[in-house]
């Protein structure tokens, strides 16, 4: 199976939410593939963030691939908005309310590359039941809500079972770790089978971000390569 690419996606949590239009274009110039989009109802997850009309409103900013993470309680009637508004993949939680499988097949035919995602404790079954349906696995490695939280290392096993399926089955499926990526875990979730890397305070958080992507993408291309 060809190995996915890396790819560097600042979260947009970690950007000053004054100027979240700059930010969107700073991340781009910068040199990030995709643009990270966390959106809290309060419910599904403890804190509130952005809205369908903020995802629209930053698309004039940057043509960026927006990377849009529902973390809603009853996604199915969110995703025709943010899929409206500009997102061009909307990943939804297998913890959620209704049918999985119907949501991520509501995701597909609005278009928008499909990702699902799982909190950390919740078996990779879960999320493996759905890889034909999917582009791209999202295994938390930290407590969804807030940035700037420790990385967890307990979650390295599911992400194993997850990349494992994954070649098993020859399938075409980004894995991505969003919470804690920094220099320090890439490599360890390199060796995991992880692809792309959300970087909240790695990236947004360091005095240069195109120096910091640009780490992060070195970290990551040489943990791949010290795999053989």
């Amino acid at each position: 199976m060809t190995q996915r690419d890396i790819r560097i996606a600042p979260s947009l949590l970690s950007a000053n939410m004054a100027e979240l239009g700059v930010e969107a274009r700073r991340a781009a110039e910068s040199g990030a593939d995709w643009l990270h989009i966390d959106v809290f109802d309060g419910h599904f997850a403890p804190n509130l963030s952005f809205g369908p009309q903020t995802v629209a409103d930053l698309r004039s900013w940057s043509d960026i691939f927006f990377d849009v993470h529902l973390m809603l309680a009853r996604p199915m009637d969110h995703i025709t908005r943010f899929a409206e508004a500009g997102a061009d993949s909307i990943t939804v939680h297998v913890e959620a309310e209704g049918d999985v499988a119907d949501t991520l097949a509501a995701v597909r035919d609005l278009g928008c590359r499909v990702g699902v995602s799982l909190m950390p404790g919740t078996p990779a079954e879960m999320a493996t039941t759905h890889l034909e349906q999917v582009d791209l696995v999202l295994p938390m490695t930290v407590r969804p809500g807030f940035s700037g939280q420790r990385f967890m290392p307990e979650v390295l096993g599911a992400i194993t079972a997850i990349a494992d399926a994954v070649a098993e089955g020859e399938l075409s499926v980004d894995i991505q770790a969003d919470g804690g990526v920094s220099r320090d875990t890439i490599p360890a979730l390199v060796e995991a089978g992880v692809n792309v890397f959300v970087a909240g305070s790695a990236a947004y958080g360091a005095p240069d971000l195109s120096a910091a992507i640009a780490g992060l993408r070195e970290t990551a291309t040489n943990a791949r390569g010290e795999l053989g």
